[in-house]
């Protein structure tokens, strides 16, 4: 059942393979139940793949196969809160590495458009600091960061 408030996320016939991929790679992540077509519409033909229900990281989304005619950007993002250097890698390099493409700042985007932000608690801490000396040279630490580089961060802080 389609919880009562839920992210709907538009794909071009792909929404299926994205959500696998979710599952696969966020923990508290799964794929829910898929509804086909009852005929044929603008996107696809009855029998196709039209909603897949998904959680990402225990948020619940909609998968919506609606055709090529809308395109995702940064306005909308999933932010991971990552603990480790580790985590950060292996998330980064699990989106970017499946056709995705790096960005700034800890942004990067999935190969169906969607933007990530991989995001180091540590980083958040820092940029959060009541000494603004500290969090602001974390914040320009960050700047020149694609993938957060944990060890920087904690150099930046340390001054």
């Amino acid at each position: 059942m389609v919880s009562k408030n839920t992210i709907c996320l538009w794909y071009d016939g792909t929404a299926l393979d994205a959500a696998t991929f979710y599952a696969k790679t966020f923990p508290d992540s799964a794929v829910g139940t898929i509804l086909r077509a009852p005929d044929d519409y603008p996107a696809g033909k009855q029998g196709d793949v039209l909603t897949v229900e998904f959680t990402v990281m225990g948020i619940p989304c909609l998968g919506l196969n609606g055709g090529s005619g809308v395109k995702h950007n940064e306005a909308f993002s999933f932010q991971v809160a990552t603990d480790d250097q580790a985590e950060t890698d292996r998330l980064w390099h699990a989106i970017v590495g499946n056709s995705g493409a790096e960005n700034v700042c800890g942004w990067c985007q999935d190969k169906w458009g969607i933007s990530w932000q991989i995001t180091p608690r540590v980083l958040t801490d820092a940029i959060n600091h009541p000494d603004q000396a500290v969090a602001k040279r974390a914040f320009n630490a960050m700047m020149q960061m694609g993938k957060i580089d944990v060890a920087a961060i904690e150099a930046a802080i340390k001054g």
